[in-house]
């Protein structure tokens, strides 16, 4: 009983530290995505959450029953015809190792900002306690989220009571309903949302479930991760509105947001926000390397070793024109996958031994 509780918080914060990543603890992503839709982005929110807990049980579920280790056995054995389960694939693949490479340049980009260093300290830096990490395998992905996740809700619930010390005259629910919104479009905004995250997360969903080996640790972790990601969403998206239009002129609006409490909250947000990036860049690589043991039959750590030795390089590109064509293509093929995996799990899954 106790091993499972432990199991399930286990999961909950890798599942959690995979998609918060540096967009979403920055306030860029919920922005981008549900406060531009005024308070209709929280019925968007909502939905997300509920679409994490069907796809995320449901992916486990393929998983276990089919004893699948990595993200590309996933949707080749999910997605028909085969020509576009092999164009998911590649998409994926594409999406997780460019996201590897744009974290490694913004951690380059960090510290040259700051310390007027060089930018490929920043880069072998993160590169280099990345591949110490991903080292140690799955353990290693659950250790460094244990302790980035607990740290993350704490930086942010601190800034949310501050904001609501300092604010609580000026909330109220006529005030969040009266902020105006800029885009209307919001389920196909937390449809695209959601679809990102389950798509890019099925890279650590399948392989823990994998090695767990555990149906319900599984589904107690992924609707533990759902409930903390969703209520962390709740209050960003709140203070986010509660701050439109300034946001909008911020590359990091939660921290505009932070700024009025001293630096050292902001001092705190900003290492969290590096911490997040530190996540995703684990995360990714781990999904990528997973993919390359089971394609090309090779041992763990020489996938590792490869994948990160990819992102470098690539970290130097422009990347206008590679995302221009990558997220727009994985947002349209993750909505697709979502309704496969429906499909293929209310067929050969449910109800079945």
């Amino acid at each position: 009983m106790r091993r499972g509780v432990k199991l399930a918080f286990q999961i909950a914060a890798v599942f959690i530290g995979t998609i918060v990543g540096a967009g979403l603890a920055s306030g860029q992503e919920i922005r981008q995505f549900f406060t531009e839709y005024g308070y209709k982005g929280f019925s968007g929110i909502l939905l997300c959450c509920l679409i994490y807990i069907v796809l995320g049980y449901m992916i486990s579920s393929i998983s276990l029953k089919y004893n699948l280790k990595s993200y590309n056995e996933l949707i080749n054995l999910v997605v028909k015809p085969r020509i576009f389960a092999n164009f998911t694939d590649g998409v994926t693949s594409l999406f997780l190792i460019s996201g590897a490479a744009i974290i490694l340049a913004g951690s380059g980009a960090l510290i040259h900002q700051y310390f007027g260093v060089s930018k490929w300290v920043g880069i072998l830096i993160m590169a280099a306690i990345s591949l110490l990490v991903l080292l140690r395998d799955t353990k290693g992905l659950i250790e460094i989220n244990s302790f980035i996740v607990p740290s993350l809700i704490i930086v942010l619930l601190t800034i949310f009571v501050m904001y609501l010390l300092f604010n609580k005259d000026v909330i109220s629910l006529n005030i969040i309903k009266d902020v105006p919104h800029y885009k209307s479009k919001w389920l196909l905004s937390s449809l695209l949302y959601a679809g990102f995250n389950i798509l890019g997360c099925s890279g650590v969903i399948v392989p823990l479930s994998n090695e767990m080996k555990n149906k319900k640790s599984m589904l107690w972790g992924i609707i533990m991760g759902a409930l903390v990601l969703t209520g962390l969403t709740f209050i960003i998206n709140l203070m986010m509105l509660l701050n439109v239009p300034y946001i909008f002129k911020y590359e990091i609006p939660l921290l505009y947001i932070a700024h009025r409490f001293g630096n050292f909250i902001q001092i705190m947000l900003v290492f969290i926000i590096w911490l997040e990036m530190f996540s995703t860049e684990v995360s990714d690589v781990y999904s990528v390397s997973k993919a390359i043991t089971q394609i090309f039959n090779v041992p763990y750590k020489t996938a590792v070793i490869l994948t990160i030795l990819i992102a470098i390089p690539i970290s130097q590109i422009g990347f206008v024109n590679l995302i221009s064509v990558i997220y727009p293509a994985f947002g349209v093929i993750s909505l697709l996958f979502m309704i496969e995996c429906i499909f293929f799990y209310l067929k050969n899954v449910n109800g079945k031994p």
